[in-house]
Parts: C-alpha cells; sequence; structure tokens
C-alpha cells in the first residue's frame, strides 16, 4: 500500500488550494489507510482554530478539518520553523492535535512518503 503525504503550504483564503487539498484528502483516505498531513509556510494558517471566514465572506472549510480523525487521518505534523516565522508556537491553539517538528525533522518524515501532493 502506498504511503501518501499531504502538504498544505498555503494560507487558507485567497485561494481554493486549501479546499481543494482537503477534498482530494478526504477522497484519498478511501483508498488507503497510510496519510500524512503536513503543515508548512503560510498552510499553518490552515491549523488556526476560532477563524470567521464569514467575515471576509469566504467558506468555512477549515472546520472540516476536525474531522479527519473519523477518516482514521490521524497523523498530522506542523513545521516549528515556520510556527516561528507567524509568531505562532506549540501553545498556539489549533484544530487539530499536531506533532510539531523541526523543518529537518519534517523533511525526513516526508522522505517516507510515496507520495507527495502538495496544496
Amino acid at each position: 500500500m502506498k504511503r501518501v503525504a499531504f502538504v498544505f503550504s498555503s494560507a487558507p483564503h485567497g485561494n481554493a488550494s486549501g479546499r481543494e487539498g482537503l477534498d482530494a484528502l478526504l477522497a484519498t483516505s478511501a483508498l488507503t489507510e497510510d496519510i500524512g498531513v503536513f503543515f508548512l509556510g503560510d498552510g499553518v494558517f490552515q491549523l488556526l482554530a476560532g477563524q470567521q471566514p464569514q467575515a471576509i465572506l469566504a467558506r468555512d472549510y477549515i472546520a472540516t478539518f476536525k474531522v479527519l480523525p473519523l477518516y482514521d487521518i490521524e497523523t498530522f505534523y506542523v513545521c516549528a520553523d515556520s510556527l516561528a516565522a507567524r509568531s505562532l508556537n506549540e501553545a498556539t491553539p489549533f484544530v487539530l492535535d499536531v506533532t510539531v517538528l523541526s523543518s529537518a525533522a519534517l523533511r525526513e518524515h516526508l522522505s517516507h512518503y510515496d507520495t507527495v501532493l502538495t496544496f
């Protein structure tokens, strides 16, 4: 069975990349059980709890990330360097329970996946 990694690297608002990635992630969960989800760069903003996208007339799909464990997707990593660059840290409230890794450790984990899809 192939191991598939999903990398979220863009901010949640202003483009459809995050929503498309989430749709692909949910669809892939029906095909394989070995999925890892990585958040780096501006993708760390996908995890922030308490966002109010309706205030900028955007769709709220971030709450959907909360249901990923119901689809047996339970491996979530976030880049510590990306958090620090955006004045965030491990104490920041996220919509998922994530493992915070240095960028080097994150790259090491990514290298163990057969397919990497970036959104």
